[in-house]
Parts: C-alpha cells; structure tokens; sequence
C-alpha cells in the first residue's frame, strides 16, 4: 500500500469550499478508480486554515494513475486558487506490504 499524508493552507474565507472539493474528489477518487482505497480530509485541531489529505493507494501506480486523471486535475484547479499546497509531510510504502517489495 502507498500511503501519504499532505496538509495545504487555504484562505479563510473558503474553507468550506476546500472541504467541498476535497470531499468530492475524495468520493470520485474511491468510486471510480479501482486502485483508490483511502482519502480522508483531516481539520487541523490548532490551526483552521490547515486541512490534511490523508491518502491510500494499492501501490505507486495507482497514485500515479490517480495524480494523472480528471478527479485530481480538476481539484487543483480550484483549490489551486485558494489554497498554499500541497506540503508533504509522509509518503511511502506500508512496510512488509509485497508492493513495497
């Protein structure tokens, strides 16, 4: 499994539509690409303006197939105008998974 976790900064008067777009990139990501298996959008608990994306994959390919379709492109199209992102602050294989290997 491929895993990140990324955090962005997003302008505070469009928080709530931050967590539109990432939510529904979230719910087209997971139904429609089959190697999608986690998406989670985190509010940090100190800081309102700073979310997390908290995401999982089968393996490398599937990010990558992810990063390179409509769902991802059409996030950072809108959230690019709003929100500082993103920062990565994990990324990598689940250790002692076979795609690690």
């Amino acid at each position: 499994m491929y895993q990140f976790l990324v955090s962005f900064t997003v302008r505070p008067d469009r928080r709530d539509d931050f967590v539109r777009a990432a939510r529904r990139t979230a719910r087209d990501s997971l139904a429609n690409e089959p190697g999608s298996h986690r998406f989670e959008v985190i509010a940090d608990e100190g800081n309102p303006d700073v979310f997390y994306l908290n995401e999982v994959y089968a393996d490398l390919d599937a990010f990558n197939a992810h990063a390179t379709g409509p769902y991802f492109a059409a996030f950072f199209a809108e959230a690019g105008a709003y929100a500082e992102g993103p920062t990565w602050l994990m990324r990598g294989n689940l250790v002692g998974d076979r795609a690690a290997a």
